[in-house]
């Protein structure tokens, strides 16, 4: 999976010109499913979310979670992170899972989400979405449930692969 995660003031996304979900401070995220991904990917891409120390603090520093905020998350599901643009003009989208395998694995973060107490609003699974956002910093990471090295050497999470 793969997760452009924002930190923001505000957030919402909107549907045929109807707001489905809308936050204030926390994380707006946007998730791509691969063709390979399963449960440990989301419950990895779960604990990076509620678990990153991007909020400041006192200090202005970088030294705080979603969690230690109470901030919430705006999730929305993005394939085209999945999108290849090495080749030609048109991106490839073979490395995005299937509409129903993908949808099932977007669930699974936002059911763990919400389990775990973080307040969690959503877009609409493959729909054409509108998303506005403040971004606060701007602060914006990208994470990789294929490649956690890139932000600790190993994961318990990942022994899978």
């Amino acid at each position: 999976m793969k997760a452009v995660i924002q930190r923001v003031t505000s957030a919402s996304v909107h549907v045929e010109g109807k707001t489905v979900g809308r936050i204030e401070s926390g994380l707006l995220v946007l998730l791509g499913v691969a063709k390979g991904d399963g449960e440990p990917d989301g419950r990895y891409l779960v604990e990076k979310i509620r678990t990153l120390r991007i909020f400041s603090d006192e200090q202005g520093k970088m030294n705080r979670s979603l969690v230690d905020i109470g901030g919430s998350v705006l999730l929305v599901s993005q394939f085209t992170l999945l999108g290849r643009t090495a080749n030609g003009r048109r991106p490839s989208f073979d490395e995005a899972a299937p509409p129903e395998e993908a949808r099932q694995l977007y669930e699974q973060v936002v059911k763990e989400l919400r389990a775990l107490g973080t307040f969690v609003e959503t877009g609409v699974f493959s729909a054409h979405m509108q998303v506005e956002l403040l971004n606060d910093g701007p602060v914006t990471f990208i994470i990789d449930s294929r490649r956690p090295s890139e932000f600790r050497s190993s994961s318990p999470l990942r022994e899978d692969r």
